[in-house]
C-alpha cells in the first residue's frame, strides 16, 4: 500500500487511493509502508477517543501526546488513523 500526505497537514498519511479524501487532499510525493515504518507498529493497538478532523491529529501534541500504537477514528474521513512513533506520524489504517 503507499501514501500521500494529507494537504494541510505536516504528518498525517492516507492512502493515495482513499475514496473519503479528495485527490486534492492527497498531497505530493508517495511513501510506502515501509518509509514510514508501519512495519515496527506495536501488535496491541489503543482505541483513543475519536477526533473530527485530521488537523486535531496534531494539536494532541500539545495536550495528549500520543503513543506508539494510539488508534483514532478521523470522523471527517470515515477511517482509523494509528501514531507511528519512528515516524512520528498518524496514517490511515484499516484493521483486518
Amino acid at each position: 500500500m503507499a501514501y500521500k500526505k494529507l494537504a494541510g497537514t505536516s504528518a498525517v498519511f492516507v492512502d493515495e487511493n482513499n475514496p473519503n479524501s479528495s485527490a486534492q487532499e492527497r498531497d505530493g510525493l508517495t511513501w510506502t509502508a515501509a518509509e514510514l515504518h508501519l512495519n515496527g507498529m506495536p501488535k496491541r493497538l489503543v482505541r483513543k477517543t475519536p477526533m473530527a478532523n485530521s488537523l486535531a491529529l496534531e494539536g494532541l501534541e500539545d495536550y495528549d501526546p500520543p503513543e506508539a500504537g494510539d488508534l483514532r477514528l478521523v470522523q471527517c474521513i470515515h477511517s482509523d488513523f494509528v501514531y507511528v512513533a519512528s515516524s512520528k506520524a498518524w496514517v490511515q489504517y484499516s484493521i483486518q
